[in-house]
């Protein structure tokens, strides 16, 4: 019979490998001059409006997919209350919950402090998550003016890497 020690190993060396994997996979399109552009969606936000990407249109985005139930999607929360502050008028950060409830996903964003600091938008049948190809959390896409996806980003970040990103979609002559 096989060691149950043994086998713990082995499943925790698996899902190491596969989250390395997951996370150095940040998707960049930095240095590409073909996009893609984020696709269309309508969602409804913490008043129950209905809000669309057109809504947006002209404005540089930050759209982060979260959760509560992801540790990293929580943790960068607050960063990304910092982020809409440091670069209040050049981006709208947009925060689209993946499939929860809304007093769950605003206890969450209340307990941050973000809630009247960024957009959060519930996507309760989970279709703006699918449309982006999306498999790991968080992902994040950082948008130019001109609806260009610049850069998706699979896996947690921190400040200085969003602040980075965003100059990216804000001075990059693309």
């Amino acid at each position: 019979m096989i060691n149950k020690t043994f086998i713990t190993i082995i499943i925790l060396a698996v899902v190491a490998v596969v989250g390395v994997m997951i996370f150095s996979s940040g998707d960049s399109k930095e240095s590409n001059t073909t996009f893609d552009t984020v696709p269309d969606f309508i969602l409804m936000d913490y008043d129950e409006n209905e809000v669309s990407l057109s809504d947006f249109k002209g404005k540089a985005l930050v759209i982060n997919s979260w959760a509560s139930w992801c540790p990293f999607c929580v943790d960068e929360l607050p960063d990304f209350g910092v982020l809409q502050d440091e670069f209040e008028g050049e981006i709208v950060v947009i925060a689209i919950n993946r499939s929860e409830p809304l007093l769950r996903a605003k206890e969450f964003s209340d307990r941050f402090g973000v809630t009247d600091k960024i957009t959060f938008l519930l996507d309760l049948k989970d279709s703006f998550y699918q449309s982006i190809g999306g498999f790991s959390m968080p992902e994040t896409l950082f948008v130019d003016k001109n609806g260009n996806i610049r850069v998706h980003k699979r896996g947690p970040m921190e400040l200085s890497e969003m602040r980075e990103k965003v100059n990216l979609i804000l001075h990059s002559p693309f």
